[in-house]
């Protein structure tokens, strides 16, 4: 091969190969602990095997799911505080993925960033892992992409993927019906939606992310760094007890838009707005920002993560297993032979 004095390197174009491969070395450790039945091969490979017939199925349909962060990603770059956003990357796409019936598998993540730093990534990885853990599926791949003229260098994105699994004929929803009763389960903040708002309101405030939270202790960053809610094993918990025949994860477009996603096309629900109470950084984000109650709705989760559609005659009993397994479940309302949701009564 030719060599001359004005030869490059990749190294000198901005790409750290070593660093990456330190990564892959550093989240192993990590990865190997979501290790679960049906992981065939994880890191390392080309691809990674999972057997479904390992993992309990017999005649399964596979979901897919895919999800993001969104900006909150610029409060974890801003503050430093990287440890959980891995959470809240998992939380998005697994929550989404019990919706339909299915048990998450397994999970891939794409990572993106100007200049690789090992230890914030190995932190946002060992998070991601974190999330897996919880959620009960296997971390077993993804891509570490260093991208120099793209991205500022500590600037990052984040991207996940889950696949889980359901037999036929157990997929939701299912014989959602008129007076079915809506459950919503609590939920532990903003979650991973409606920060580009978020951010204009502490913007508007004068607030830097260091300065004490209006609304709790601590700094507005660490508080608003609080993981999404995996409610995965409790929802097929309930699921697998019976009487289960819809969930819908209350994401970006809130109750307002994601409730009927799980209705049938001629169907609507009714909820009652003081069945809850507006958590404070709700309480404070409405306040400071001017929020309408019926923009709140549409934009957050405004306290309620995940709602279940069960059977009339099941929901006390369901409650109570939701209850034991540590969720704050609430009677939102039920689901009406009129279409679009409909609310009475006020947030509180």
């Amino acid at each position: 091969m030719i060599k001359n004095e004005n030869s490059l390197s990749y190294a000198q174009a901005g790409v750290d190969i070593d660093a990456g491969n330190a990564l892959v070395e550093a989240i192993k450790p990590a990865a190997k602990q979501t290790s679960r039945l049906g992981v065939m091969s994880g890191l390392g490979g080309f691809g990674a095997l999972f057997d479904l017939k390992a993992a309990g199925y017999k005649d399964p349909i596979l979901v897919a799911a895919t999800d993001g962060v969104g900006t909150k990603l610029r409060i974890a770059i801003d503050t430093g505080h990287l440890d959980t956003i891995g959470i809240d990357l998992v939380a998005m796409c697994v929550n989404d993925l019990v919706c339909q019936g299915a048990e998450p598998l397994f999970f891939l993540d794409y990572f993106a960033t100007g200049k690789l730093d090992v230890q914030a990534a190995t932190q946002i990885i060992s998070g991601i892992a974190e999330g897996c853990l919880r959620a009960g599926c296997a971390l077993i791949g993804g891509e570490t992409a260093e991208m120099p003229g793209m991205y500022a260098a500590k600037d990052f994105d984040l991207a996940g993927f889950a696949v889980g699994a359901v037999e036929r004929g157990h997929e939701l929803p299912s014989d959602v019906q008129a007076g079915d009763v809506l459950l919503g389960l609590g939920s532990d903040g903003v979650h991973s939606n409606g920060y580009s708002l978020v951010r204009k309101i502490a913007e508007q405030a004068g607030l830097e992310w260091n300065a004490l939270a209006p609304f709790t202790d601590g700094t507005l960053g660490a508080a608003l760094l609080t993981p999404t809610r995996l409610y995965v094993k409790p929802a097929l918990g309930a699921i697998r007890a019976g009487g289960v025949h819809a969930l819908a994860h209350i994401t970006g477009g809130g109750l307002t838009e994601n409730l009927p996603r799980v209705l049938p096309d001629d169907m609507g629900a009714e909820i009652d707005l003081g069945a809850w109470v507006l958590p404070p950084v709700f309480r404070w984000l409405a306040e400071a920002g001017g929020i309408s109650e019926a923009e709140m709705l549409k934009t957050f989760n405004a306290g309620i993560g995940m709602v279940l559609v069960v059977a009339s005659d099941r929901a006390e009993a369901l409650a109570g297993l939701l209850s034991e397994a540590g969720e704050r479940v609430y009677r939102l309302g039920h689901v009406t032979e009129s279409v679009g949701v409909h609310y009475s009564g006020m947030l509180a």
